[in-house]
């Protein structure tokens, strides 16, 4: 919806409500037409209703407002005598339309001096409960929003299972776009798995004030522009989602607006100098390590390296036996001479669930394995002399990769040797013809909203012949650490502004195994209430946290002791 759209959407709301309220209005002891002017009606009404003034401002915040007005249609009845619990229903159900004949059709009288306490100890819960919505809604929406990590995209710097606190108001909190949305869930409603908003009406993009700018390396929660997907982590048909309701993700920005970018053997270039990353950054790559004698698996975990796949032979096995290893499994093949080939992850099968299950089962010690670590754990593993050699994989110069932006075939980048790439700056202008469109497409069709197409030699946007183009908001780039296991920028493109969610900020839980069942689940002490930035190390302040909690247990039962005493 334009700006003309929402000022004929807000002004038909003020009719409605004007020919509903009028006549209540004027048994309140005010004037019919204060019921008529914006803003002021509300101001109004939370006179003859015994609210706050502030609760206005509730009811101009998207998604907030969705909550306050069952309250404000609820307080409108009752405050001219029509407390039942069917009225209480009717007014909700028929969303506040039950007031039309209120103001009509019965003969009410305005309870001047109501009490505003519930009379019930139901009442009193649902207000509490009521309330509680709001205030977590607000938080989430404007400051802070929870969020868990799903992927290793970002491993070591973030882990998957590390529950962050993100930052709305670092970058500016965006105002919600879809307006009519569930409060406190993203895009899907939990255990009913369908949509949880209405895609109309939509606000245009805003911004509350930013407190700092996105800074080079900064790690930035957004909405991923390539989200189609209705439920995260399922296959299935695409659907076009509002920017708000994208799915978020968790990158490094390593892009700014205005920067050359290029990757180059794995290295990040900014204007043909390479990038220092913050010194908690623990970027990761894809080794081969070969062992005349084998390399095993304890020696990888020994390093620290926690991404690498192990490999069991085993027998036939009965349904009993495949029910207890399906929660360690992350494939399993038949072999030609009958043996079965077990694979997981770097913690592998459990001494215990072997022995219950009675498996007989030996693991390979391949001499060649393909390992994800970091560049201080190849070369611990270099040094070693149980290791004959450790190679990083690269895909070289001038090799086109597997699903590389901007999946044309006249750009032959791939995740290793890409670009170089300009990231458009919100006002610059570019010049572009048939050759440099690849690169820009996106942005001009599908998030700035023009038509492209064309003709011969000649670019055409909006119908119209052009050699140039005027950004009209910000690109950045974002890439996860991990990144031989990260789809990132690289094949996606550019993120942009309007897609920033916030700032990573606190990491207030974290859970090894978080994907694999709780029984798995493994709390990872270190990282409780640790800083996602800073230098040095993540420190944790959990046992300050327990210390603090524990003084406020304390000092509250002293205190209401003395206050009983009194």
């Amino acid at each position: 919806m334009d700006g003309t759209a929402w000022l004929l959407f807000i002004l038909i709301i003020q009719l409605i409500h004007f020919a509903g309220t009028w006549k209540l209005y004027v048994k309140a002891g005010r004037k019919a037409w204060e019921a008529a002017i914006p803003v002021y009606n509300a101001i109004v009404l939370m006179k003859i209703i015994g609210r706050p003034g502030w609760w206005v401002i509730l009811l101009f915040i998207p998604i907030i407002n969705l909550l306050m007005f069952p309250v404000i249609w609820v307080e409108t009845i009752r405050s001219f005598g029509r407390t039942s619990l069917l009225e209480t229903w009717l007014v909700i159900l028929t969303l506040g339309f039950y007031i039309y004949y209120v103001n009509y059709a019965l003969d009410v009288t305005y309870v001047e001096d109501r009490s505003l306490k519930p009379k019930t100890a139901l009442g009193e819960w649902v207000s509490s409960i009521v309330f509680a919505i709001v205030a977590a809604t607000l938080v989430h929406t404007y400051f802070i929003q929870p969020y868990v990590i799903p992927t290793g995209s970002l491993e070591k710097t973030l882990l998957v299972g590390d529950f962050l606190f993100v930052s709305k108001f670092h970058y500016g909190a965006r105002i919600p776009m879809t307006t009519v949305a569930a409060p406190m869930v993203h895009d899907t409603l939990p255990v009913l798995g369908i949509r949880s908003y209405l895609k109309k009406p939509q606000l245009p993009y805003m911004r509350l004030p930013k407190l700092q700018e996105i800074k080079r390396n900064d790690i930035v929660v957004f909405s991923w522009p390539a989200d189609t997907v209705r439920v995260f982590f399922k296959k299935e048909e695409g659907v076009v989602k509002p920017i708000d309701k994208k799915s978020n993700y968790v990158k490094r920005c390593v892009g700014l607006p205005g920067d050359s970018l290029s990757v180059v053997d794995g290295y990040v270039h900014i204007d043909g100098k390479r990038t220092q990353l913050p010194g908690r950054a623990k970027p990761q790559y894809t080794y081969t390590i070969y062992s005349d004698k084998g390399v095993s698996s304890r020696l990888l975990a020994e390093v620290g390296i926690t991404e690498f796949t192990r490999k069991y032979l085993s027998g036939p096995l009965n349904q009993a036996q495949v029910v207890a290893l399906s929660d360690y499994l992350i494939g399993a093949n038949q072999t030609q001479n009958g043996e079965v080939e077990l694979y997981t992850n770097h913690y592998g099968i459990p001494v215990s669930v072997i022995r219950k299950a009675k498996l007989n089962l030996r693991e390979v010690t391949e001499r060649e394995r393909s390992v994800t670590m970091t560049e201080k754990e190849a070369a611990a593993l270099e040094t070693n002399a149980a290791i004959d050699s450790v190679k990083r994989q690269l895909e070289g110069p001038g090799k086109a990769g597997y699903n590389i932006f901007p999946q044309d075939k006249a750009f032959a980048w791939n995740n290793d040797n890409f670009g170089p790439i300009y990231i458009p700056e919100k006002g610059k202008t570019i010049n572009l013809d048939v050759e440099v469109l690849p690169l820009y497409k996106k942005i001009i069709r599908d998030y700035e909203h023009n038509t492209v197409s064309v003709n011969g030699n000649q670019v055409l946007i909006n119908g119209n012949p052009t050699n140039t183009y005027t950004f009209k908001q910000d690109y950045y780039w974002m890439m996860g650490d991990n990144r031989h296991r990260s789809e990132d920028s690289r094949t996606w493109g550019y993120v942009p502004a309007d897609h920033i969610v916030g700032k990573p900020v606190f990491i207030w839980m974290s859970i090894e195994g978080i994907n694999e069942g709780i029984s798995n689940w493994k709390p990872r002490w270190d990282r409780f209430f640790t800083t996602v930035g800073g230098d040095g190390e993540p420190r944790s302040y959990f046992r300050y946290f327990l210390i603090a909690l524990a003084g406020w247990f304390v000092f509250d039962y002293f205190r209401k002791r003395r206050k009983k005493k009194q």
